[in-house]
């Protein structure tokens, strides 16, 4: 996969940012690992979507490849969505990776398709503190994008997660084989692009370093990674998606 920086700006295309609580915040990121060709993964990719129909969580659905060996290679995975996975399960003092698997603010995991219990997650670590704590905005100025991150406590990468608004794919063989499926906000690239120390900061992108229309939406997090550079606890997000022009 190109590297990616920001979401692209293209004729008729404005940035939007629907997925957010009634606060104008959203209430927590879901994370699910998933895969084409694993057979009890289409319940949760079920349960994901509904997830995305809320519209108050950012959920970004992550392809792995290590089912690739049953005789389908999953279109949307690759060797980083699995390296991500495995870094969360290190973070976590784990020893394995499972399909489908959701991990909620970068904090904890649980089953893909338990989405009650994904929800109930969710508002567990928001009565705990341990929610999307710190503020995150985006918006063009100009040919540039701004990102400001409020103030809080610890330090943090700034992450810019690339997704598919949706991808419909024909699984020919492996254990989904005959199954027509569909999928919500696949990744598709995974970058850090800034740090946060803590303060207040705003980070300043240009827009022109990047004009590729397939890219669909973007999620901004600031998340925390332990000592050995493994993803950790996520402490605020925001999404931009590609739309038209009204």
């Amino acid at each position: 996969m190109s590297p990616r920086f920001l979401i692209p700006l293209i004729a008729g295309v404005v940035l939007s940012g629907p997925l957010q609580a009634e606060d104008g915040t959203p209430k927590g990121v879901v994370e699910l690992f998933t895969a084409q060709g694993c057979s009890s993964c289409p319940p949760a990719d079920a349960a994901f979507r509904k997830l995305v129909s809320q519209g108050d969580v950012i959920a970004l659905a992550y392809h792995v490849d290590y089912w690739n060996y049953l005789g389908w290679a999953d279109t949307l995975s690759s060797k980083e969505n699995t390296e991500r996975q495995y870094g969360y399960a290190r973070t976590m003092g784990r020893s394995n990776v499972y399909t489908p698997q959701a991990i909620v603010n970068g904090r904890g995991h649980l089953a893909g398709a338990d989405l009650n219990g994904i929800n109930s997650k969710i508002d567990t670590y928001s009565g705990e503190g341990n929610g999307l704590t710190v503020p995150i905005s985006a918006a063009m100025r100009g040919d540039e994008l701004e990102i400001k991150i409020g103030a809080g406590q610890g330090k943090a990468n700034v992450v810019m997660v690339y997704f598919d608004k949706e991808k419909t794919i024909e699984v020919e063989k492996g254990e989904n084989s005959g199954k027509k499926l569909s999928y919500l906000h696949s990744v598709t690239n995974v970058e850090t692009v800034g740090m946060w120390d803590g303060k207040a900061t705003s980070l300043t992108l240009p827009a022109s370093v990047l004009q590729r229309p397939q890219l669909e939406g973007c999620a901004i997090l600031l998340q925390s990674a332990d000592d050995n550079g493994d993803p950790a606890a996520i402490l605020g997000a925001t999404v931009v998606m590609a739309g038209k022009n009204i």
